[in-house]
């Protein structure tokens, strides 16, 4: 009887813990996705659109307010204007970027909710420049045997890379589906320190999937 009485009492304790965390919904959440990055300001005078990809997790402190710690890939080319003054026929800057991001939902129970999302974090700036080049390479085949052939590449002819703060603010859409997550769109401003008046500036624009 003590053991019966002591299986139901977990029982209905665990009951009701899974009622509430349906009404309130899932204390961790995740993403991912991938989309377009467009540059700003001065930086758009440099470089050309790029593009983005990115995951994120983290916790729910209750349905509206939340915090996820974010990854993210942005990768541009240099415009034209900016190589032929550098004197290179090539290149690019590649951002790595760790940001710890507080998140606000609107309407977090409707199945279409409005939420604004930003913070600040750590980015690593990879730039290169290169040049078209050829590199030889050994196949095979097994009428011909081994054999060299030549294939276009790309040869790096300069790179440096730093490690600089920076912040970033936005807003999204998510929108409810039937996989008990949400599809998003959302577009943030990224702003790099680089020291001094210099600094790095430009708007991600993702889509993606959001437990």
């Amino acid at each position: 009887m003590k053991r019966f009485a002591l299986i139901s009492s977990i029982g209905l304790l665990l009951a009701s813990w899974l009622g509430a965390q349906t009404q309130e919904g899932s204390r961790f959440t995740f993403d991912f996705g991938g989309g377009f990055t467009q540059p700003v300001g001065n930086t758009g005078r440099q470089l050309d659109e790029g593009w983005n990809i990115g995951a994120g997790g983290g916790f729910n402190f209750n349905s509206y307010v939340g915090a996820k710690i974010d990854v993210a890939y942005n990768s541009f080319g240099i415009n034209s204007t900016t190589l032929a003054d550098a004197g290179f026929p090539g290149g690019g800057l590649h951002v790595f970027s760790a940001t710890l991001d507080p998140i606000v939902h609107l309407n977090p129970h409707g199945h279409v909710d409005v939420y604004a999302i930003g913070g600040l974090g750590i980015y690593h700036e990879y730039w290169d420049f290169t040049q078209p080049s050829v590199a030889a390479v050994t196949g095979f085949n097994p009428f011909l045997g081994f054999y060299t052939a030549a294939v276009p590449t790309t040869q790096v002819l300069e790179s440096y890379s730093v490690n600089k703060p920076g912040v970033d603010i936005g807003a999204g859409v998510a929108v409810g589906t039937r996989w008990h997550g949400k599809l998003f769109a959302e577009a943030r401003w990224d702003h790099i320190f680089l020291g001094g008046y210099r600094h790095v500036d430009y708007v991600p624009v993702t889509f993606g999937f959001r437990w």
